[in-house]
């Protein structure tokens, strides 16, 4: 998200966005050998800079603190606020399986009509041709409607659909605390809401020895906002009283706190991983440790990238030094 990039996208283009010829993204890692190509791509490495530069952007600043809020922040929140309100108006239906309400398609059926026109309203008059190839990552970023499950490649491709409102100019360098304290933050109000509603499964869960069934992203901004800390060590947060003082403060104390209302019994058997984080000695190294993770369990895990969708501003093509 560096200057330049505000204007050109990428700095290897020379053309500013609005001569991009946009494209409606597709799937291209269709089998393990092709995860190659992933690691490879501009894709990547802008997906991934774009990662470190929030993780930077958030460093030791409370959710509750002062930042500046643009229009394009305040119209995604709209957006994300139109989101939630349809889940109000689209009740989960008696069904005899508790779990994957098939009420979510119904939900779904509506986001994937009014995808385009949603992110039309984002952005402005003469970057309309990007809608169609924006409005994609939007659309993968909510779960799937056909086994109504959600994980971390939904979630990463929300981050893909907010990378390339950065690489078209629309947010900006200044905008990096409130795409994750606001607007992120209000995303994942929304998707912990549909999980709850609709009874969501989470998508290729490692149960006990994953991080958490749903969310990757919030634990790694989370913690960095932690980072020198004068009274919030790791060691705390698996302590209920301080997550329940803090958590507004917090995106790491609120995805505990997501968690112990989910979950029953103790701490360390619902969520090993975490439990294991808590004895760290410093949320510098609880950031750093939860940033390798992500890229091995993650981004280098064929089932989560095969869903991937790659466009003119994510594209699959190799980096270009």
């Amino acid at each position: 998200m560096a200057e330049s990039e505000r204007r050109a996208g990428t700095s290897e283009e020379v053309a500013p966005p609005v001569q991009t010829c946009f494209m409606v993204p597709k799937k291209e890692i269709n089998v393990v050998s092709d995860m190659a190509k992933w690691k490879r791509s501009q894709a990547y490495a802008d997906y991934m800079g774009f990662i470190l530069t929030l993780n930077e952007g958030v460093r030791g600043k409370k959710l509750t603190c002062e930042y500046k809020v643009s229009e394009p922040i305040e119209k995604l929140v709209a957006l994300l606020n139109t989101l939630d309100r349809w889940i109000d108006e689209t009740p989960p239906v008696d069904q005899p399986s508790r779990f994957g309400n098939k009420a979510f398609r119904t939900w779904y059926a509506k986001l994937d009509q009014e995808a385009e026109r949603l992110v039309s309203a984002v952005i402005p008059k003469h970057l309309a041709d990007a809608a169609p190839e924006v409005a994609v990552y939007l659309k993968e970023s909510v779960g799937n409607s056909t086994r109504i499950d959600y994980g971390t490649g939904h979630e990463a491709a929300f981050a893909a659909f907010l990378c390339c409102l950065c690489k078209i100019g629309v947010l900006r360098v200044d905008d990096q605390m409130a795409i994750v304290f606001k607007v992120f933050n209000r995303y994942l109000e929304v998707m912990r809401k549909l999980q709850k509603t609709y009874r969501m499964e989470p998508a290729g869960s490692q149960g006990v020895w994953g991080l958490d069934d749903f969310q990757f992203l919030p634990f790694i901004w989370g913690s960095s906002q932690l980072i020198d800390n004068p009274s919030l060590e790791p060691r705390h947060f698996v302590d209920e009283k301080v997550v329940n003082e803090n958590h507004k403060d917090f995106m790491f104390l609120e995805c505990i706190l997501f968690i112990t209302e989910m979950k029953t019994g103790p701490f360390a058997e619902h969520s090993n991983q975490l439990w294991n984080i808590s004895a760290v000695p410093s949320w510098s190294k609880v950031n750093q440790g939860l940033i390798r993770m992500y890229k091995a369990e993650c981004l280098e895990k064929f089932p989560v990238i095969q869903h991937f969708k790659f466009g003119s501003l994510l594209p699959i093509q190799p980096v270009t030094s």
